[in-house]
């Protein structure tokens, strides 16, 4: 497969998972983790077995189960050992006919493999469990799921734990899973892989494509990966990216198990020069020969930076990775500084016509609230109802959020005020129908509710004489 010398990860862990010790790995992605514990796992096999499978790898996505399942198929291929890849997305059929027949490797994702134990499947043949990008699957909320898998597993089993990074939280379940683990480190957990060159491009948010452009257009690529923060705004990116005559796959959770698979292996094969993900690549693919990786959007999690650059530079290969960063990204980026250790250099690209850095306008408060804008106009509007003589309950109207807040105070001796944004003064008014006491108080802003300039004495409502009998008892 033209391996010549191993590298620091797997000559460190290779000698210990033959030993069938515990252990926990830690490297920079694309160091060759996959083949630290899969090479000394197939040799300590042996021969196929009947009896059942005898190694589980766990991953979080179906990405990262399909691509070590692929692993284990390439080096065992001279063996009779077969592996299975079990996963969501697709039918069931194949991967139970299959599991009946007898496998010997099951690289899976945690809740597919459930909905076969509930089934009646039993993993009291393992041997070895293997816990991969353990932290992304901590992220990803699978910890209970993966307890219960521990549970279905034999207490006489090598536990092996093999992630990028290894958070605290990975304490409590490696102190839950593991036997007195070996540990081995290589590198820092919080730094960039040493063979890719990364920097930031400021830019405005609205030039972000067409610096994206300029970049595509200026760079001698091989194949790009293109990370968006959001599913939505990779499928906008690759429709734009199609416009401008780009070869564009696409990968994120909404896709098809099937558009998954196709967009992944036309991009492995270069049908695809650019594929567009969201953060379900930055740990999901292996892909050998990406040269560059452009950050669309700049992560809101510091790990997922190391884990999106790394996709490039593989294999004790060379990339490069871009970074577009608005002006609204200047704290993510420098948690992402922080973690790292270090600045990350700025580049301007030469020629290109920049745009002023500005930040984008906040958000009125009455516009993508969700209504709260209407209603905090609405809340004006009560305010100017407690102007009526001795107001007892202010009645803000729905019509505050449109034509300025209006209120209505009454007194004991039948005054009313009128008060609105609108300009209008006070004046007398027809008496207002009274309204029964119910559940509407809240749509009603406050009817039934003493106003702040009432007096102590103020009659108790229905609702409230209801609320006093309920404590008396």
């Amino acid at each position: 497969m033209g391996y010549s010398d191993p590298t620091p990860i797997q000559l460190r862990a290779i000698p210990a998972v033959l030993a069938k010790k515990d252990l926990i790995g830690s490297a920079q992605t694309g160091t060759g983790k996959t083949a630290a514990f899969a090479l000394p796992i197939l040799t300590n096999l042996g021969a196929h077995s009947s009896r059942g499978a005898r190694v589980l790898i766990l991953e979080p996505t179906r990405e990262l189960a399909a691509q070590v399942e692929t692993a284990f198929r390439d080096f065992a291929r001279f063996t009779d050992l077969t592996p299975l890849v079990v996963h969501g997305g697709v039918g069931y059929g194949h991967q139970r006919s299959e599991l009946r027949k007898g496998v010997d490797v099951i690289a899976a994702t945690p809740g597919r493999l459930l909905d076969f134990i509930k089934e009646g499947l039993k993993l009291d043949t393992i041997e070895v469990l293997v816990l991969d990008e353990v932290d992304r699957m901590l992220d990803m909320g699978f910890l209970p799921d993966v307890k219960r898998i521990i549970l279905a597993c034999p207490d006489a089993r090598q536990t092996l734990f093999f992630s990028a990074t290894v958070p605290p939280e990975i304490a409590a379940v490696a102190a839950f899973a593991l036997r007195d683990p070996v540990r081995v480190e290589v590198g820092m957990n919080h730094s960039a892989a040493q063979t890719v060159s990364h920097a930031m491009y400021p830019v405005a948010q609205v030039q972000k494509f067409e610096l994206l452009e300029a970049l595509l257009e200026r760079t001698e690529f091989d194949s790009v990966l293109i990370f968006s923060r959001t599913k939505h705004g990779a499928d906008r990116i690759a429709r734009r990216l199609k416009v401008a005559n780009h070869s564009v796959a696409v990968l994120h959770s909404n896709r098809s198990q099937n558009q998954r698979t196709e967009a992944l292996e036309g991009f492995k094969s270069g049908r695809y020069e650019v594929m567009v993900a969201t953060d379900i690549a930055a740990r999901g693919i292996d892909v050998a020969g990406i040269s560059h990786v452009i950050n669309y959007d700049v992560p809101a999690n510091p790990e997922d930076y190391v884990h999106r650059i790394g996709r490039t530079g593989r294999a004790l290969s060379v990339g490069d990775a871009f970074t577009l960063m608005a002006p609204e990204d200047e704290s993510d980026v420098r948690d992402i500084e922080r973690f790292i250790g270090k600045p990350i250099e700025r580049l301007q690209l030469e020629g290109f016509n920049y745009a002023p850095l500005t930040l984008r306008p906040p958000r009125p408060e009455n516009q993508g609230a969700g209504g709260r804008g209407r209603f905090a106009q609405n809340r004006s509007g009560r305010q100017g109802g407690q102007g009526g003589q001795g107001g007892q309950g202010g009645q803000g109207g729905h019509g505050g959020g449109h034509g300025g807040g209006r209120g209505q105070g009454r007194g004991p001796g039948g005054g009313q005020g009128r008060s609105s944004h609108g300009g209008q003064h006070s004046q007398p008014q027809q008496p207002q129908p009274k309204r029964q006491a119910s559940g509407t108080a809240r749509h009603e802003n406050g009817a039934g509710r003493p106003a702040a300039s009432a007096p102590a004495a103020a009659p108790q409502s229905s609702v409230g004489r209801f609320i006093s009998r309920l404590r008396g008892r």
